[in-house]
């Protein structure tokens, strides 16, 4: 597997792999269709922010993005394609970005998690902080706040 910066004509590909892995936990298409903001990844936004895919064999099978919003840096996206998922994809492009963020100087990234992922994120280090509260079609989704420390070495 190879991790390196995207580029915005990475845009459609990236999209098309954060549907998927969205989709993967079962959701009903209504709600994949109020998500399409969140989930459409655009060649600005690549731009704009730290954005990593990994691929196997030039075939790319995640990625990831960090937003720094004022002295706090955020894991924005963390997508898998489903058919790599448990593989190993996501744990190496969550190091990556933890290596960014230390690099960076940051001493937390935090993360919004679809509840399906929190286990996820809490088996790599983080503990949840809190809950943030969507109304999807008159019901309520909890989504996990997480926020993983980073040691600084000496």
């Amino acid at each position: 597997m190879h991790i390196a910066r995207a580029k915005p004509d990475d845009a459609a590909a990236l999209t098309e792999i954060a549907f998927a892995a969205k989709r993967h936990w079962g959701y009903p298409q209504n709600w994949m269709e109020s998500w399409r903001e969140v989930l459409t990844i655009r060649p600005e936004f690549i731009r704009d922010h730290e954005t990593y895919k990994a691929a196997v064999d030039d075939r790319v099978v995640g990625f990831y993005a960090l937003e720094r919003k004022g002295d706090r840096l955020d894991l924005a996206h963390l997508w898998v394609s489903p058919d790599a998922m448990g593989q190993g994809v996501g744990r190496c492009l969550f190091i990556h970005a933890l290596e960014r963020a230390r690099d960076a100087g940051f001493r937390e990234l935090e993360m919004e998690s679809d509840p399906n992922a929190e286990g996820f994120y809490e088996r790599m280090g983080a503990h949840r902080i809190g809950t943030n509260t969507r109304v999807l079609e008159g019901q309520t989704c909890e989504l996990p706040v997480l926020v993983y420390e980073i040691e600084h070495g000496p």
